[in-house]
């Protein structure tokens, strides 16, 4: 097998909202298509996947350096080694990884992280199809774990700032997620003054009956006195988490917060490598029985590094458990289930055409499955599938 093309497309996400820091009204994400000359249907049959949700399209980086280093490179050096010879069937996401970061100086990762992972997720799409399997079956054979299509936990991912910012349309979209199976949601805060916030919240936990279903996320918007202020105000709630309350980097400032916050402390999906995830365990304080990771493969170079930083968690102690990747998506829906992670997060309302899943992933009692579409099963979003199409034409 070969791959004869890697296609890329910008897409803008639909809506007009805000967290703390970004408005995402003119933001856009990468779709990508790895196409083999294996051929189906009289049609060849391509990988799909994007490079998640939250940065910028790549379309540069992956057009102008990374899609040359894999279409010029030996194909059998991009395959999975099947009893010591090259497989002529799958190829191997870690090999395409490493063609794609040829000549590519360590550090750095930002926008690189991302366009990279795009790639390599893609593959794992087409192996997948080329098996006629759903991704999850795929990612779990790979990493030895059992193929189980659980249910796992997912949260609602909603309560951004909007024109308006009315509490009465906060508790009617909280209401709504309950009403479509959701039992937990993690709003947004920093984006106004605290009391506001608190504010917020109080109408949140109404709906909710009570603080043990809501988390809050700050984007990393505080400094270290804000971020202790605002811990130190949420403390009474009995939140589900408090998320990202400083620079993802600044792992002194997330001690901090960890020393003077009761609850559990979510973070990490603002971090692109194995290097940052070491960092973040020996620094930052992380109690493995209570506080929540979040790393995203989609933006972390794939699911080659995302599967290293769950060892570098198991070498200190955390479970894989702890492991909630940031970005509401079918493909992220599939490595949580695929790895045995603690659950996964959704976006039901925002980020279209990539938030949320499929017609056939149903959700009750706050648990999700995914669909046993082929791959990631992106085709299968009816408003992914008109994208995915004008890409392959």
């Amino acid at each position: 097998m070969r791959i004869l093309q890697i296609r890329e497309q910008p897409v803008r996400l639909r809506g007009d909202v805000e967290n703390a820091v970004v408005n995402f009204a003119e933001h856009t994400v990468s779709i990508v298509a790895v196409v083999s000359d294996v051929r189906r249907g009289g049609e060849p049959v391509a990988g799909v996947a994007f490079n998640s949700i939250g940065r910028h399209a790549q379309s540069s980086i992956i057009r102008d350096r990374m899609a040359p280093r894999i279409l010029g490179a030996d194909p059998e050096a991009l395959l999975h080694d099947g009893d010591g010879a090259p497989s002529a069937a799958r190829l191997d996401p870690a090999r395409v990884l490493a063609c794609v970061l040829r000549d590519e100086k360590p550090g750095g990762h930002g926008d690189r992280a991302s366009a990279a992972a795009a790639i390599e997720l893609a593959c794992w799409d087409l192996n997948a199809k080329l098996s006629d399997e759903p991704a999850y079956e795929t990612i779990a054979r790979h990493f030895g774990r059992p193929i189980i299509s659980n249910r796992i936990p997912v949260y609602a991912a909603g309560g951004y700032y909007r024109p308006g910012n009315s509490l009465a349309e906060l508790r009617a979209e909280i209401r709504s997620y309950l009403d479509q199976g959701y039992d937990s949601v993690k709003i947004k805060i920093g984006g106004v003054p605290l009391a506001e916030d608190l504010a917020r919240i109080d109408a949140a936990r109404g709906i909710l009956d009570g603080g043990q279903h809501l988390a809050v996320d700050a984007n990393g918007r505080f400094d270290r006195q804000t971020a202790l202020d605002y811990a130190k105000a949420l403390g009474p709630y009995g939140l589900r988490w408090y998320e990202e309350p400083g620079d993802p980097l600044d792992y002194a400032l997330i001690r901090d917060v960890i020393d003077t916050y009761g609850g559990a402390v979510a973070t990490g999906e603002n971090l692109f490598s194995i290097a940052d995830v070491r960092n973040l365990v020996r620094y930052a304080g992380l109690r493995p029985e209570r506080d929540l990771v979040q790393m995203d493969a989609g933006l972390s170079y794939g699911l080659t590094e995302y599967g290293g930083m769950l060892e570098v968690l198991a070498e200190h102690g955390i479970d894989r458990s702890s492991a909630f990747p940031h970005g509401g998506h079918l493909i992220n829906l599939h490595i949580a289930v695929g790895l045995g992670l603690g659950g996964c997060e959704s976006y039901p309302g925002v980020f279209g055409p990539f938030g949320g899943y499929s017609p056939g992933c149903t959700i009750s009692d706050g648990r999700i499955a995914p669909a046993d579409d082929p791959g990631f099963g992106l085709e299968a979003k009816p408003d992914l599938a008109g994208v995915i199409a004008d890409l392959l034409a």
